[in-house]
């Protein structure tokens, strides 16, 4: 069966300091799609960020690129294995120079979390009961 991918496009200040923060929560750089101005983040085989310096974001739209740390133009929700590893993945952010964002939501069957990247991208993090889940 096909697997349909994702690629998040996101501008970013410093492509370098970027590609650390990411490489820290634990992710890896593809560098067959990664140049100076890009760094390719592999999140998982069908998740992928692309994380572009602003001029080369620019080259896709026509639009003004938001500021980030201003404007929310998407969240972004990664799925985790467990509660602790939501934790995990938002103390491995917070560490590497991200910013814990809102209250931890507990609703039993639920828990999530969310943090900005560098750049003020907000990435939520949550975790679901696989037994809720598939009923």
């Amino acid at each position: 069966m096909y697997q349909q991918m994702i690629f998040v496009n996101l501008a970013t200040n410093d492509v370098a300091a970027s590609r650390k923060f990411f490489t820290d929560l634990g992710y890896t750089i593809n560098p067959q799609f990664s140049t100076d101005d890009c760094a390719c983040v592999v999140i998982s085989d069908t998740i992928i960020a692309m994380l572009l310096g602003k001029q080369r974001y620019a080259d896709f739209t026509e639009k003004e690129i938001a500021d980030s740390t201003k404007t929310s133009e998407v969240l972004i929700c990664l799925s985790a294995e467990s509660r602790e590893k939501v934790d995990e993945l938002v103390e491995k952010a917070v560490a590497a120079g991200g910013t814990a964002t809102g209250e931890p939501q507990d609703h039993g069957h639920m828990y999530g979390r969310s943090f900005d990247d560098l750049d003020g991208h907000t990435w939520e993090v949550m975790w679901m009961d696989p037994a809720v889940v598939q009923g």
